[in-house]
């Protein structure tokens, strides 16, 4: 199935968070750190591969329009996700959240965050580059995933957006298994255990692209996101 977008543009809102000064509770040390302009600019420039992905991999059905702002206001807290393990979430983006992405404005947010100095190798502990979670209230009705700063290499190895749509994915899928579509085991993290093979060119894309039209095999059936339901998905048709 191949064609014209089914609706009107999504929208992603990408915030930056250059500054952070944080003191975490179990450590009761502080970490305070400003991203370097070429740290945002490789970021930014992976992140501006993540629409063209979707599209491609939803053949056209779904297209982004994306913002992106550069925070102000330097992050002074973070949300424990488990002993030791911090991530910025919608509770720390809040002032941002709720005056730039108030509910149903956008269909996606992300958040870029200063996790690591890597010139003095001292990091925030986290869960994982990157995080997210499906939309609901706590985000404001949109999808949102959280990806930290790296070393210009890793945003472009294998695949440069990757590490956007991964973390979009596990919140896209939320969405539809909530809504009584199933997802393969694991769902964006699911491609080895599926018997996929990460491609030195192109990651994962072989196995998103069959999750994103619902053609991954699991148990004898096809599994995902069938490229007809994607008109359902946005902020708007929660």
């Amino acid at each position: 199935m191949t064609g014209q977008p089914a609706s009107k543009p999504r929208k992603a809102l990408l915030l930056i968070y250059p500054q952070i000064d944080f003191v975490a509770d179990s450590q009761k040390t502080r970490f305070a750190h400003t991203l370097a302009d070429a740290e945002i600019e490789d970021a930014v420039e992976s992140f501006q591969h993540f629409p063209e992905l979707v599209t491609e991999l939803t053949h056209r059905l779904v297209v982004f329009e994306s913002k992106i702002v550069l925070v102000e206001r330097i992050l002074a807290t973070l949300t424990t996700t488990g002993p030791k393990q911090y991530w910025p979430s919608p509770d720390d983006t809040r002032p941002e959240l709720d005056t730039l992405a108030p509910s149903y404005r956008y269909d996606s947010v992300f958040v870029l965050w200063p996790q690591s100095n890597l010139v003095t190798g001292t990091s925030i502990p986290s869960a994982g580059w990157g995080l997210a979670i499906s939309a609901g209230p706590w985000s404001n009705w949109a999808t949102y995933a959280t990806v930290a700063n790296a070393r210009s290499a890793t945003w472009k190895v294998p695949c440069s957006g990757e590490v956007w749509l991964h973390e979009w994915l596990h919140g896209v899928c939320g969405f539809f298994a909530d809504r009584g579509i199933p997802m393969p085991a694991g769902d964006a993290d699911g491609g080895g255990r599926h018997g996929y093979k990460q491609s030195p060119v192109s990651g994962w894309t072989d196995y998103y692209r069959d999750l994103m039209s619902g053609n991954v095999s699991e148990n004898g059936q096809r599994l995902g996101i069938p490229l007809e339901a994607w008109p359902m998905w946005g902020a708007l048709r929660v």
